[in-house]
């Protein structure tokens, strides 16, 4: 099995990228860790000013690898004890304390989005403090169907509430252009631009003083914690346990191991005629 993530450093810009492109860089339990590690090396090293998250292949991140999610779920349920709430909440929080160590770190994070954002994948990249993508990039939460919701308060502290009911009450996907416009993300650039202007705009924050781009990242995120981001955190991820455990989720899970997770997730969006079932 070959790594995860690797990286790269130029001009005090560190690159993190996602390197599973067969896979669509889905996330599992050894992209967690060695995202981990990535983030806590470029944060400690001083020559370092700014990191920007990247992905190898045709997606950025198409979420969680159904594979060993619903197989996790499925043997729980098969040993024979009832969803175990607080064991749930540990196990996603190792996740989810990865993303947000993106907004924690105390250098800005920048990730450059193509192809395939979508579940998870959301999860993990709207922790970054600017997301650049190109116009092909499709962002959205399909799990808000069945089977999940997000993790964080992100989507609200970007898109205010009526966009993010809109996109999370419908599972709706969201275009890179239409995904600017209402603020779910900062830029969105050609295709074939966007990984030299994600990368020209790293440089050119990382030609002001690190102490500097600290207290301004500081400055911008404590409004976020006055508002209550720790706990909105909590119970976004409490909740998207719960939603696994309801009798669709479990349903969902069934249905996953008896055709297949692509089957069923496609069966999932079939009536909405979004993501993978887009009409050809």
């Amino acid at each position: 099995m070959g790594p995860a993530v690797r990286t790269e450093t130029e001009a005090g810009v560190r690159s993190i990228i996602l390197c599973r492109p067969d896979e669509y860089n889905t996330i599992t339990p050894q992209l967690r860790d060695e995202l981990s590690a990535a983030i806590d090396d470029a944060d400690a090293e001083p020559d370092v000013r700014v990191m920007l998250l990247r992905a190898d292949g045709p997606a950025f991140c198409a979420g969680y690898g159904l594979d060993w999610s619903t197989e996790l779920q499925a043997t729980e349920a098969a040993s024979g004890r009832v969803w175990d709430s607080a064991r749930d909440y540990r196990m996603l929080s190792s996740f989810v304390d990865v993303y947000l160590k993106f907004w924690y770190a105390a250098k800005p994070t920048i990730a450059a989005v193509h192809g395939w954002c979508v579940a998870g994948g959301t999860d993990l990249v709207l922790c970054t403090d600017l997301i650049v993508a190109g116009e092909g990039a499709t962002f959205g939460y399909p799990p808000s169907r069945v089977w999940g919701t997000p993790t964080t308060p992100m989507w609200i502290y970007r898109l205010g509430f009526e966009q993010t009911k809109r996109y999370l009450l419908t599972g709706d996907e969201i275009p890179a252009p239409r995904a600017a416009e209402i603020g779910l993300i900062c830029e969105c650039v050609p295709d074939a631009a966007l990984s030299e202007h994600a990368t020209a705009l790293a440089r050119r924050m990382a030609m002001l003083p690190g102490n500097q781009l600290e207290m301004l990242k500081l400055l911008c995120n404590q409004t976020a914690e006055n508002m209550g981001l720790r706990s909105a955190r909590t119970l976004g991820t409490l909740l998207d346990g719960v939603a696994r455990h309801t009798q669709e989720g479990q349903d969902f899970v069934t249905r996953s191991r008896n055709v297949g997770f692509r089957r069923a997730v496609r069966e999932r969006d079939n009536p909405f005629g979004d993501y993978g079932s887009r009409p050809k």
